[in-house]
């Protein structure tokens, strides 16, 4: 986003001029703020912030998890209210930025976290949470304590999502339900695990051991928010690879466009009725969104033939699940599902391809992918014919099993579908109206045949 709407530059300029009237009163002559606190507190934020700025250990990955919360948290429980939106500013200023205009998002950031902390600290105030958390020669008072602490952790979240919201629905024109659906569920746990943290660093801090022992809470809370930071920007980067291939291949062969993702769903229905972990539901996920990324190796003028293809070009379009293993080969996080993109036109009974494997000696997530892979073909929507009724291409796919299919996917993908349904889509047109009679269909660019029915042709048997 370079350039800012008028709607939301007012937004930020208003919200900046709230942050402004939060923290006046501390700046103000006889105001009493604790500056020692204060400035230890916004330099440890600051710190926090920094290493944000600059790759880790030479890579790509920021060393910082964000802003973070507990601390900011411990500074409204610690602090005034005007002091503690104080804390956030400078660090908010400096912080990683990822997309431009990064000075507008800076001063958003601060104004934002400057306004949210004032009322988290506002309503540890009014409930008595100052007091409740002790102080030099005084306990904590336990539980009372948590209660003014939840009520602002829940003011934290809630002033954040709101902020967050209408950001949103001034810079992308969204109505303002629609910018705040599910902003404050999501974050309400988090926020609160965050307050509990910032009260043991308040507690700490107050005690006579003083800010050193607030630091072994954290230090360790910043390095989980990081690897938790971490755990996320690595699967937001797998996500992006996914998608890049995937719209790669729907670029190159729009006749079967979202196919692959359909495939995906398929795959997992049937990888949760076989029980398997999670992570490898997940593979067979990315197996079954990439089972055809191999069709990139393919020249497009084959791919998008209308006409019967000749043997030569029919060998060309048999080498896809080849191209495809070595176009993934490198993925790390793939696994397994590159073995499923191999061999996910294998029949059981050895008359597949590319290597005309049979029986067990065809990898199990090879056998789901090219279950999923066959019903959808069935029940999608071409421009020569309507998709198959499901239960229709249930039957099929059991007349087919033991020859083609393993029969316990087949079985799962069944029970799947009976279990959660089924909600497929069309493929490439949106054309419902079958061929007339005599005319002839499209040819399946994996055999040269007639398209019908779609994933149940194979190799002849050798």
């Amino acid at each position: 986003m370079r350039a800012i709407s008028r709607a939301a530059r007012a937004h930020i300029g208003a919200v900046a001029l709230c942050a402004g009237l939060c923290v006046q009163p501390a700046l103000l002559p006889g105001a009493g703020t604790p500056w020692a606190t204060l400035g230890l507190l916004t330099g440890l934020y600051l710190a926090c912030e920094l290493p944000g700025r600059r790759p880790f250990s030479g890579g790509s990955s920021p060393l910082a998890a964000g802003s973070f919360f507990p601390l900011l948290l411990a500074a409204a429980f610690l602090l005034p209210p005007s002091a503690a939106a104080l804390v956030a500013i400078p660090g908010s200023l400096v912080g990683r930025v990822d997309e431009p205009p990064a000075a507008a998002r800076r001063i958003w950031r601060a104004a934002q976290l400057a306004v949210t902390v004032w009322a988290a600290a506002t309503v540890h105030t009014l409930l008595g949470g100052p007091a409740a958390l002790g102080g030099p020669g005084l306990l904590p008072d336990l539980p009372y304590a948590l209660l003014p602490v939840c009520a602002a952790a829940l003011a934290f979240s809630a002033v954040l999502a709101a902020l967050d919201g209408s950001i949103l629905a001034a810079a992308e024109q969204l109505p303002l339900r629609r910018a705040w659906r599910g902003l404050l569920p999501r974050s309400l746990a988090p926020h609160l695990v965050h307050g509990l943290a910032g009260l043991m660093m308040a507690v700490l801090w107050n005690s006579p051991y003083g800010p050193l022992a607030a630091l072994f809470v954290l230090l360790p809370m910043y390095i989980s928010c990081w690897v938790f930071a971490q755990y996320h920007r690595e699967h937001a980067a797998h996500r992006a690879t996914i998608r890049a291939l995937v719209q790669a291949v729907d670029i190159k062969d729009t006749y079967t466009r979202g196919h692959s993702e359909r495939v995906g769903r398929a795959s997992v229905l049937i990888a949760q009725e076989l029980g398997m972990t999670r992570e490898r539901v997940e593979v067979l996920r990315f197996a079954g969104i990439l089972h055809d990324v191999g069709k990139l190796g393919v020249p497009t003028r084959v791919l998008r033939k209308d006409g019967p293809l000749t043997p030569e070009e029919r060998r060309v379009i048999e080498l896809h699940p080849e191209y495809g293993h070595e176009i993934v080969r490198g993925i790390g996080f793939l696994g397994e599902a590159r073995a499923a993109i191999l061999h996910h036109h294998e029949r059981l009974d050895g008359g597949g391809y590319p290597y005309g494997l049979a029986g067990r000696a065809i990898p199990e997530c090879a056998r789901v992918v090219a279950v999923a892979d066959a019903f959808d073909a069935m029940t999608s929507t071409r421009s020569y014919r309507p998709g198959r009724p499901v239960p229709v291409a249930v039957q099929e796919l059991k007349r087919c099993a033991g020859t083609q299919f393993d029969p316990q996917m087949v079985r799962a993908l069944a029970r799947g579908l009976e279990r959660y349904g089924w909600f497929g889509a069309v493929t490439a047109d949106d054309v419902r109206v079958p061929p007339s009679r005599g005319e002839e269909r499209p040819r399946d660019v994996s055999t040269g045949a007639a398209r019908l029915p779609d994933g149940l042709e194979g190799k002849a048997p050798r």
